[in-house]
């Protein structure tokens, strides 16, 4: 399930958004009520999107935004500033950033369903047409494709997609329950053996290349480790 993060100091602003992004958008969201709370949370768990009030108490949209593109976990997950400010400078502050668009408040539910709906897809096709390439092996996500050193290599949906997620997340530690909730798009902390059952699947399938590339983090999770 795609996740959204909704940085937003007004209750009912933030109600009202979270009801309609859930209910007719099929999103997860997560709503944060200032800046450093928001800061925290997106680092703690990166979400798909983030919708970002500009003014916020205490840190304000600007740095958060400032923040979160500077931090490699966070810099390039989608940004719409929401703002009461509908002065150019104010936007292309905002634009400067980092913010990938921005809505002027008061703005209608479907129009930020519209961007948020339209930035997604903008990421989805950069995301399939993306060739990934890591040590012997190469992804093609449009395709479907996994070669290692030349050799076409047949994986199942579920461990071609959670490859792909490792290599993407190269050098990160990734906990059981993270790569649930990525790949399989739940949280269901019970069956984290799931996860196991796939990646010694992908290593036998993937031979010399798992042992050297995926690495079990004891009694955390997994990590890709670079080859370069």
């Amino acid at each position: 399930m795609t996740r959204i993060l909704l940085i937003e100091d007004d209750a009912d602003i933030a109600l009202a958004l979270k009801y309609n992004l859930e209910r007719e958008g099929g999103f997860a969201v997560t709503v944060c009520g200032d800046g450093e709370q928001g800061f925290r949370e997106a680092l703690a768990h990166p979400p798909d999107l983030i919708l970002l009030d500009l003014n916020l108490p205490g840190m304000d949209g600007l740095e958060v935004c400032r923040l979160l593109r500077l931090n490699r976990d966070t810099a390039a997950v989608p940004l719409i500033m929401l703002t009461a400010r509908a002065g150019e400078a104010e936007t292309i502050a905002g634009l400067d950033r980092g913010a990938d668009d921005y809505v002027t408040k008061p703005y209608s539910v479907k129009e930020v369903l519209a961007r948020v709906r339209a930035i997604l897809r903008r990421k989805q096709v950069a995301e399939d047409t993306e060739v990934l390439r890591e040590g012997p092996v190469t992804i093609s996500p449009a395709e479907r494709r996994v070669l290692v050193d030349g050799h076409e290599v047949v994986l199942t949906r579920k461990e071609f997609d959670l490859l792909v997620d490792l290599i993407r997340n190269r050098g990160r530690v990734l906990t059981r329950e993270k790569l649930l909730e990525r790949v399989w798009g739940y949280d269901y902390p019970g069956e984290t053996r799931t996860v196991d059952v796939h990646i010694r699947r992908l290593r036998k399938k993937l031979g010399t290349l798992a042992e050297d590339g995926i690495e079990t983090v004891v009694g955390v999770g997994y990590r890709f480790r670079s080859f370069a």
